[in-house]
């Protein structure tokens, strides 16, 4: 043991005195014995108070020079805990903090020799309640209270039941003793009834006997000549009678104080309002650890509880995510957190997690010392609700409806179906506000949400059953959150005004139960349909696909088809169709469905719809490889832009032209139309994420960026692939962001930026995982298996886009197939499989209809050049390199003819023929301004330099 001073210190804590030097530990002044290595462990924890030790510091320390296992360590703890009371009482001296060692944690006094015998503060006559030996969370709290304490004589504490606020205000008095010469009262006004009975209670608190009707005057005098604390708990349920007599107490005597705990405030003259607020819990982030999880408070006050029944208990890092998940469900309020602690010895950590969404988790019982409103959180919150008048129980029913954050507006509609007015509804809402029955809910925008935490909302559901008003009041919540979609999608009707819902995602849980409940054996069909119709744009917009596809085909099915709504199917169908295209593959369904609702839009003569569908199709048909059928669409789309004679429409039929003839092959037409993408016009932005998944301005930003490429402009092709990632990062949109990163890959692909293909390929693999995007996870994986080959892992490379092909031809994804399929080839050729590689690429040639026009047919062409050189068929190889070479200048696709001449030359260098091969390749080199150092270029040079 470290060495103390020659005056033996005292450490006081609880009952219990400990004199380190003289190594005696007393309980209220009688002797205690403790074993001695009990008694060392505890003097060591004492003197470092408020410390976690760690349990290999404590074992050096106790063991001095003896090696023992942490079980002995363990079991002195638990002596030492018995030595110190019950399992309860000990453990809240000694703390396990799991993972890290013992911590004590006692409120601790080390009276100076002089002041040990100097007399306390001369006590009230109505002594205060113990305080808790330790309250978590709630230091800063008790710290701003004591200090408006000085500065105004009328604090009230406000909160929801069960937050803690008497063990704040206990916290508080203790403080403040000294302060008062001892004379703070505790008036409990919990179980007063009669609340005549107020100025007598305070009174009798005070020791006073009262001989008259009308206590105040006795009372008055009384308080009037000397420096007094006074703390009101519980009083809610006595406000209109308890506020006015605080209020002439706090005028008329200028040396009083009060501290009050209610549920609301007293709205009284001189009040100064301290709104206690749940322990902060931790956030709902992947990757939290233990440490992360205990540095909140709401989760150190679970675990610690859980120490006081089970003295060995360690938080795992399994059971650490549940615990944090706990805290938040039950809003951080101390008593649901401490009665859902009661519950692990019984159930595990796990089990009592899957007991919150029982309503029996209301009826758990905590410490029967507890006073009977806090003993279960029902019985708190029945005491809160039963006080409530009648227009403001049946507004809180109503609100128990809600899912998540709601507005005024909402509730006003809920509140209307049960016969309560506009007016008193908005005073009900009020008045729940200031009882913390409900809580705010930050917004991003300026508009106020509100919100129930879970705890009350459980209780005040089944209080919605019991009064029968439950499909009601579901209906007005479904009908309210229909026609909120509604008008959004009436204002977002238009090129520009697309991504109107995304301010009003927190709406989203509520949403989502107005359809639960709509297409439910107790609801209404029709409403869900309705409803389905205005939400298909929502969920695109948040991308959410599969719920998309959910609602809107459950709609569809639904549907009656005598009294069809075309408006409607028309709706249904477009956002069935985009669900289905991204979620599973680009099937007949998803041709069928946009085939349908163009021709609704046209009979309904609807040209914004018109246009956004033939969007749509165009984005079919480009994944379906019909590049020719994309052009032709953008060309109706030409047609349908005129009509609109909207600046908009115009820019967005241009890159629909764009990306076609990049598709095709016609590059100059590409970057020409395309260009317009670089200049950043917000007026542009978003055109189609509402209603197709994700925006124009990025598609067309990936075909300019890959144009320039093509066009012998590498440099510029690098700097556009780079500002098309970072825009579409801007736009938080998942779609939009995939597809800017697997067109944009192949940029650092061509110039041979192999560290940046590498990090935008994983990032694609990861982004198309997290949110179910599965052919574009499939592209990543081919991708993956493309920079593999380049970097000389033949095998692994081979692996990874067999992989890809295989998904990709199930979801008719066959815009990247010929992609994988040349360089399936090249890989085969380097496993030394020629005819392997010749049937591969010859039917990737084959897969490009009618005139062979294709982005990528002058590179097929190309490779089976190489196929055949290698195979020794120098002619055939010949033939092919000048296919590919002619096609290339037709596409004017410089990029794609350096390569052609290099396979060219290197073939024309055999044979020989090194003048010709100069002829060829030195022109194209010389039309090169930018990108020298790039991979193609480096190998031109090269190749020139060894024909020299």
């Amino acid at each position: 043991m470290p060495d103390t001073n020659d005056q033996d210190s005292t450490i006081a804590f609880g009952p219990f005195r400990l004199l380190a030097k003289s190594r005696l530990l007393e309980k209220d002044g009688a002797p205690l014995h403790l074993g001695g290595r009990a008694l060392d462990i505890l003097i060591f924890l004492a003197e470092r108070a408020g410390e976690v030790v760690d349990k290999r510091e404590l074992i050096k320390r106790v063991w001095s020079g003896v090696t023992v296992d942490e079980g002995s360590l363990r079991f002195h703890i638990t002596t030492l805990r018995k030595a110190l009371g019950d399992a309860g009482e000990g453990a809240r001296y000694v703390v396990n903090v799991p993972g890290r060692g013992y911590c004590f944690t006692a409120p601790l006094l080390h009276p100076a020799p002089s002041e040990s015998r100097t007399s306390p503060p001369v006590s009230s006559p109505h002594a205060l309640p113990s305080p808790l030996a330790r309250m978590i969370g709630r230091d800063e709290a008790v710290e701003k209270i004591s200090a408006e304490l000085a500065l105004h004589r009328f604090i009230t504490i406000v909160g929801p039941g069960g937050i803690g606020k008497t063990s704040v205000a206990l916290a508080v008095a203790h403080g403040e003793l000294t302060a008062f010469d001892g004379q703070v009262s505790f008036v409990d006004f919990g179980a007063l009834t009669d609340a005549r009975l107020v100025p007598g209670t305070i009174a009798a608190t005070l020791g006073l006997t009262v001989n008259s009707d009308d206590p105040m005057p006795g009372l008055l005098a009384f308080l009037r000549s000397r420096r007094t604390l006074l703390v009101f708990d519980s009083c809610e349920h006595i406000l209109d009678e308890l506020a006015p007599v605080a209020e002439r107490l706090v005028q008329e005597a200028p040396e009083l104080h009060i501290l009050a705990t209610s549920r609301e405030s007293f709205r009284s003259e001189g009040e100064r309002v301290h709104r206690l607020f749940p322990l902060d819990c931790p956030p709902e982030r992947d990757g939290l650890g233990i440490a992360d999880i205990l540095a909140y408070p709401a989760s150190q006050l679970f675990v610690e509880r859980i120490a006081e029944s089970l003295s060995e208990f360690e938080l795992s890092e399994e059971d650490a995510p549940l615990v944090a998940e706990i805290c938040r469900r039950l809003d951080g309020i101390a008593l649901a957190i401490e009665l859902a602690a009661g519950r692990v010895n019984a159930y595990g950590i796990a089990g009592t997690a899957s007991l919150l969404d029982s309503r029996f988790s209301l009826l758990w019982r905590g410490r029967r010392s507890a006073i009977p409103r806090h003993q279960t959180l029902s019985a708190a919150l029945a005491w809160s609700y039963d006080l409530l008048p009648a227009a403001e129980s049946a507004t809180l029913r109503g609100l128990s409806v809600f899912v998540g954050p709601f507005t005024l507006e909402a509730a006003l509609a809920v509140a209307s179906c049960q016969g309560i007015g506009e007016s008193e509804a908005v005073e009900a809402i009020s008045n729940l506000l200031s009882k913390s029955l409900i809580a705010t809910s930050p917004a991003e925008r300026r508009r106020l949400r509100y919100r129930l935490l879970d705890t009350t909302r459980t209780f005040v559901a089944g209080k919605l059953v019991e009064s029968g008003e439950a499909a009601r009041v579901a209906r007005a919540h479904a009908e309210y959150f229909r026609d909120f979609l509604h008008d959004i999608a009436l204002k977002s009707t238009g090129m520009q005004s697309a991504g109107g819902f995304l301010p009003y995602a927190d709406h989203l849980p509520n949403v989502r139960a107005a359809l639960t409940w709509s297409f439910s054996d107790g609801g209404d069909r029709t409403i869900g349909v309705d409803l389905a119709a205005s939400a298909a744009q929502f969920f695109l917009e948040l991308t959410l696909l599969t719920e998309c596809y959910r609602w809107t085909q459950q709609a569809l099915v639904s549907l009656d088809k005598g009294v069809i709504d075309s408006r409607q199917e028309m709706t249904l169908q477009a956002a069935l169709g985009v669900s289905v295209m991204f979620t599973q593959g680009n099937t007949e369904a998803v041709r069928s469905a946009f085939t349908r609702s163009l021709q609704l839009a046209r009979e309904l003569e609807d040209l914004h719809w018109q246009l956004w569908l033939l969007r749509g199709l165009h984005i079919y048909l480009t994944r379906v490889g019909d590049f020719h059928g994309a052009l032709g669409t953008g060309e109706q789309g030409e047609g349908v832009a005129r009509k609109l004679n909207d600046p908009a429409a115009t820019l967005n039929v241009e890159w629909m032209l764009g990306v076609a003839h990049h598709l095709i092959g016609n590059q100059d037409k590409a970057v020409q139309f395309c260009e317009s993408a670089m200049v950043h016009n917000p007026g542009s932005q978003r055109l189609n994420i509402g209603h197709l998944g994700y925006d124009d301005r990025i598609v067309a930003l990936v075909a300019l960026a890959r144009g320039l490429w093509l066009t012998g402009r590498p440099d510029r092709a690098v700097e556009a692939a780079r500002y098309t990632v970072r825009e579409a990062e801007l736009l938080e949109q998942p779609l939009t962001l995939g597809i800017s990163l697997i067109w944009t890959i192949y940029v650092f692909l061509w110039v041979g930026d192999w560290a940046s293909a590498e990090s935008l390929i994983e990032r694609l693999i990861d982004h198309s995982a997290r949110h179910f995007l599965g052919p574009y996870h499939a592209v990543g994986i081919g991708q993956k298996g493309e920079l593999l080959l380049r970097r000389g892992d033949v095998a692994g490379g081979i692996e990874h886009l067999r992989r890809s092909q295989a998904t990709l031809y199930a979801t008719r994804h066959r815009i990247m197939t010929t992609v994988f399929a040349t360089a399936l080839a090249e890989g085969l050729v380097a496993q030394n499989q020629p005819d392997e590689a010749l049937r591969t690429i010859d039917e990737a040639i084959a897969q490009i209809p009618e005139h062979g026009e294709s982005f990528d047919m002058p590179e097929m062409l190309r490779v089976k050049g190489d196929i055949l050189a290698g195979s020794g068929n120098a002619a055939g190889a010949e033939n092919y390199f000048r296919k590919s070479l002619d096609l290339s200048r037709r596409q004017c696709a410089l990029g794609w003819e350096l390569r052609g001449a290099i396979s060219l030359g290197r073939v024309w260098r055999h044979a020989g023929k090194a003048g010709d091969a100069r002829d060829l390749l030195a022109p194209l080199l010389a039309r090169y301004q930018e990108g020298l150092q790039t991979r193609d270029l480096v190998a031109a040079r090269e190749l020139l330099g060894a024909l020299n």
